[in-house]
């Protein structure tokens, strides 16, 4: 490296440093990739169950838009989100956020972060940053999947709406961005969540579990009537309200909606977490 390189290297913000290191690392191990290779195999598996089901989808029955298949093989993204969002997505999620500050101290690394001029506070917002660009890479995973698997195994023609309308091929796949873009922003107060787990421990399976767990727990309080007055406060209640973007015009307020709650569980658990690590004493 030459010494210009190094002084543009050294000139660098701290911050945008250790977040391309922890980017590096995040995407370096054979587990990131595997748990993203899983997630596109979701849209695979369906499209090959329905391109050889010898009856074909049922209309009305399984997952959402499971009959809309065999018309627009874009719908095989579809449907492998809306699969993936309350259990694969949570689980891969689940196992980065909760990795973040006890697979460091698992390791013995953290204290040896710390020495650096690095800050608690910021490791914490590199932390939590990095599982979101992970969350991001999950969703887009599930559609590149679909999206592969449909343009092989069905015809890609005119997709119709929740309203009834009618689009084309490439503001479908548009939609279906916008859609990877919601479950994103869903699973963002679940890393919150787990970023929280994760400093409240050393080891890591135990944050995996937890943040998990807490995933599946608010999605079965969701589905209890009788806790209907709970249900707009639990970070999975618009999980599956991503069904709005596919009506003309595009319905924007469960976006919003959702939007709105993940904040608040980033801004609760972000505050729990930061509590609690600037205060814990780091003994490895």
């Amino acid at each position: 490296m030459s010494l210009s390189e190094t002084t543009a290297v050294t000139r660098q913000p701290l911050g945008v440093r250790l977040f391309a290191s922890e980017l590096s690392v995040l995407f370096r191990r054979w587990r990131t990739w595997a748990m993203l290779a899983a997630l596109g195999a979701v849209p695979m598996l369906i499209g090959l169950a329905v391109k050889f089901s010898p009856k074909g989808p049922p209309s009305g029955r399984g997952p959402a838009f499971l009959d809309q298949i065999t018309h627009n093989g874009l719908f095989v993204g579809v449907v492998a989100l809306v699969v993936s969002t309350p259990l694969f997505l949570p689980l891969t999620v689940g196992v980065v956020a909760g990795d973040t500050i006890a697979g460091e101290a698992g390791l013995g690394t953290l204290r040896y972060l710390l020495a650096a001029p690095t800050g608690r506070i910021r490791l914490l917002v590199v932390k939590y940053v990095s599982s979101v660009v992970f969350c991001a890479a999950a969703a887009l995973a599930v559609v590149l999947g679909g999206t592969i698997t449909g343009a092989v195994l069905f015809p890609l023609g005119q997709a119709t709406l929740l309203s009834g309308d009618t689009i084309g091929p490439a503001e479908s796949f548009g939609r279906l961005l916008l859609m990877a873009g919601y479950v994103t922003v869903s699973l963002l107060g679940l890393s919150a969540i787990g970023l929280f787990a994760s400093s409240m421990t050393t080891v890591p399976v135990g944050a995996m579990a937890a943040t998990v767990v807490l995933a599946v727990v608010s999605q079965v309080l969701d589905n209890l009537d009788q806790l209907d007055w709970l249900h707009p406060w639990l970070f999975t209640d618009k999980w599956l309200a991503l069904a709005d973007l596919l009506r003309q015009p595009i319905s924007w307020t469960s976006f919003g909606d959702n939007a709105l709650l993940q904040l608040g569980y980033i801004a609760l658990f972000g505050a729990l977490a930061y509590g609690r690590f600037t205060t814990k004493d780091v003994l490895s």
